[in-house]
């Protein structure tokens, strides 16, 4: 069969010749293409004659699917796959196969990062020491016997919790599924409502749905107790960002952190959160340690050769 990766997975190359040796040994073409591209027809040039294409976070849209006319299986190297043509991939029987998991623990670091970073005031202390202030109007605030709110308790939001707690606050939940792993964390189900009228840090650990999509808005916003701050590394769609931009402006909530827009980064400079008051942005790095690309790129490759071993695994139900 023809494999190609259509984009780097942020490892060395040699990692990457090291991997694709094994699919090469039984006999399989393996192409690898070491820049990035968003262009549909360059993409269909790339994944053309391909029976397995492997991408990461880069769009593959339907079209793209549509004219990949050999394709059988697409291997996602990230958690989420809503930059995936799935219509075309159901339509077609195309096996879409992600690496959940490889990121639980970088993005629940981020996460604490982000809610230390805007609690101490961080981005407005750098900018103080490179000014010739002082520390003055920066008093800080503590995680420690705060109570944090966790929206969505798969298995990042329960490491974020794991690791809030050990810094001494109290947690709460909120998920469709509640699960034992989330309460043998510490964390204590309660209703949407209740939860944000009593964390002091809302920390949004959602997929991407059509249920979730700006599931979090002014509503939500309002709800939230006086003070609180409010972190997304999860995914930019799931929140109204202009209604969160209001909030901050206004004073509703405290501060927030966010790595993840409506858009991939570069982000318009018109974009309503890089004017906003007390936020601390990231451009999309959550998911990106040299540790985590390592462990995406192994299940990536796990994930073609299970699949040419005629039994795929991490497959995507495709709704």
């Amino acid at each position: 069969m023809k494999i190609s990766l259509l984009e780097p997975l942020g490892v060395p190359e040699r990692v990457i010749r090291e991997m694709s040796a094994k699919l090469t040994k039984l006999g399989h073409e393996f192409v690898y293409y070491d820049t990035k591209t968003t262009d549909p027809k360059e993409l269909a040039e790339r994944s053309k004659d391909s029976d397995i294409v492997m991408i990461a976070n880069n769009p593959y849209p339907n079209e793209v699917v549509e004219a990949a006319e050999k394709l059988k299986m697409l291997a996602v190297a990230f958690t989420g796959i809503d930059h995936v043509g799935l219509a075309a991939c159901k339509k077609k029987s195309v096996a879409v196969c992600n690496c959940a998991g490889y990121s639980n623990e970088t993005v629940a670091e981020l996460t604490v990062g982000l809610a230390v970073g805007v609690l101490r005031h961080a981005r407005q202390a750098d900018e103080a020491a490179r000014t010739g202030k002082t520390a003055a109007g920066l008093t800080g605030r503590e995680i420690c016997g705060r109570t944090v709110g966790i929206v969505g308790t798969g298995r990042i939001g329960v490491r974020a919790a794991q690791l809030f707690g050990a810094f001494g606050a109290s947690l709460l939940g909120f998920a469709r599924h509640e699960s034992e792993a989330a309460r043998a964390s510490g964390i204590r189900f309660v209703g949407l409502e209740k939860l944000l009228q009593n964390s002091d840090i809302v920390s949004l650990h959602l997929p991407l749905t059509a249920e979730t999509r700006k599931m979090f808005g002014k509503k939500q916003f309002d709800q939230m107790k006086p003070g609180a701050i409010f972190l997304n590394c999860a995914r930019g769609a799931i929140v109204d960002n202009g209604a969160l931009a209001e909030a901050l402006n206004t004073g509703r909530i405290a501060g927030a952190g966010v790595d993840v827009f409506d858009m991939e980064p570069p982000i318009p400079q018109d974009y309503p959160l890089l004017h906003a008051k007390n936020i601390l942005l990231t451009p999309h790095v959550a998911f990106a340690s040299e540790e985590s690309m390592l462990r995406r790129a192994k299940i990536e490759f796990d994930n073609v050769e299970a699949y040419l071993a005629g039994k795929p695994q991490n497959v995507c139900k495709l709704s």
